[in-house]
């Protein structure tokens, strides 16, 4: 019964998202400011591009992934619409797993339109297999956003919420985000094989995926 009630809680995010893009233009406003602030820092030629560019791209998706997790629960608070969610009798894993996924897809849509900005910037060419770009960049889009939701909704009782996010999120996002920095600038200089920083990401998904999902419950029906 918990993919259907998650679905019912991704098609009501979206939707929502839809009428007011919210999320996606401040995402979009904050990665493109990364994107060009850096494109102007350094002169992305050669070998530099490559260098630089797996960790530009990490720190795009961090802003943009940030900028949505601040919203993700904000919605629930109006109209006591959480409340609403502790009193139904859908399980509380399938709000929370529907709440990843519509952040997910969210994110995922920039990342598809920075895709191209990132090529043109900084004359970016892969030496490496492109291919495992489809593999590192949602794993670690995954990792963020699967701790992001979790420690979104634990600070949503907080005024400065805002501000709590990235101070709990940040230090247990690091070893994914170190592997995901690697693992993308491997590919894209071809020096290295990524693959062991891509099974690191994907252990790393699993483990924080199964204990968010095992300990959501108390966080929502917490006072």
């Amino acid at each position: 019964m918990k993919a259907p009630y998650s679905l019912l809680h991704l098609l009501k995010d979206m939707r929502i998202e839809w009428r007011s893009r919210d999320a996606i233009n401040s995402m979009l406003f904050f990665s493109l400011l990364v994107v060009v602030i850096f494109s102007l820092a350094f002169n992305p030629a050669g070998a530099l591009s490559r260098e630089i560019t797996g960790p530009i791209l990490c720190v795009a998706i961090l802003f943009a992934a940030v900028s949505a997790l601040n919203q993700a629960w904000s919605r629930e608070l109006r109209h006591n619409v959480l409340e609403a969610h502790r009193m139904s009798p859908a399980p509380s894993s399938a709000l929370f797993l529907g709440k990843v996924i519509s952040n997910f897809l969210f994110v995922s849509v920039v990342e598809l339109l920075l895709a191209p900005l990132f090529t043109i910037f900084y004359n970016l060419r892969a030496l490496g297999n492109i291919w495992l770009m489809l593999l590192a960049v949602p794993l670690g889009t995954w990792a963020i956003l699967i701790n992001g939701t979790f420690f979104a909704a634990l600070s949503i009782r907080s005024r400065n919420r805002e501000l709590l996010l990235p101070l709990i999120l940040f230090p247990i996002f690091m070893p994914a985000l170190l592997a995901m920095v690697l693992a993308i600038s491997a590919i894209l200089s071809g020096d290295s094989d990524p693959s062991l920083w891509i099974k690191m990401l994907a252990g790393y998904d699993i483990i924080f995926t199964t204990i968010s999902l095992l300990l959501f419950e108390t966080v929502l029906n917490a006072e």
